[in-house]
């Protein structure tokens, strides 16, 4: 059963975010060595999505198999806090890249009210029992009842299926010099 994550819960759903993203492409395009990864991930995920904790939008499964940090209508990521990450962390294959992909992104972000997915994952040694599907079931349910958008960025093409199964529509896809391609994608309520 999903449940909504308290600020005590906080280091273990960064820890599960962490071990969910460990292969993501996006992320090890921007922190390829493992030290790195490890040392940087956690601070970018509470900048990026660490509101949902406060606002008591973040979500987790049981056991902490996976977690979701949704951020309602009205609320925006910590941007100064992720500048300031990416800017003395990024790798220097990623330097040149990363905020003209981020800038991009940026471009396709809804301008109506929505509820925005900064990051969702399940602990690799967890995926394919259904905890991604609760996860965005969970709170997609809320956004059909509300008649609201749901938006997301997805940082791994072999998630775009899983997306699309729960009604998103990839919007673009966006690669900028070396990095992997980023598929925003956007969902209207049904």
């Amino acid at each position: 059963m999903i449940r909504t994550a308290t600020a005590s819960d906080e280091a273990a759903v960064v820890s599960a975010l962490v071990l969910a993203f460990s292969t993501d492409p996006a992320v090890r395009w921007t922190w390829p060595d493992p030290q790195q990864y490890l040392a940087n991930f956690p601070p970018f995920v509470k900048a990026f999505g660490g509101r949902a904790f406060a606002l008591g939008t973040a979500h987790v499964a049981p056991d902490f198999a996976g977690a979701a940090l949704w951020l309602p209508p009205g609320a925006d990521m910590d941007d100064e806090a992720v500048t300031d990450i990416v800017e003395s962390t990024v790798s220097a294959q990623a330097e040149n890249d990363v905020f003209p992909l981020l800038e991009q992104m940026g471009l396709h972000h809804p301008t109506a009210p929505h509820w925005y997915l900064p990051l969702i994952g399940v602990d690799p040694s967890r995926q394919n029992q259904g905890h991604g599907a609760a996860l965005m079931k969970h709170a997609l349910s809320a956004c059909d009842r509300d008649g609201q958008l749901a938006y997301l960025e997805s940082t791994n093409p072999r998630n775009v299926p899983l997306y699309e199964r729960h009604g998103f529509e990839v919007l673009a896809t966006l690669q900028v010099g070396s990095s992997p391609p980023i598929f925003p994608m956007l969902r209207r309520p049904r």
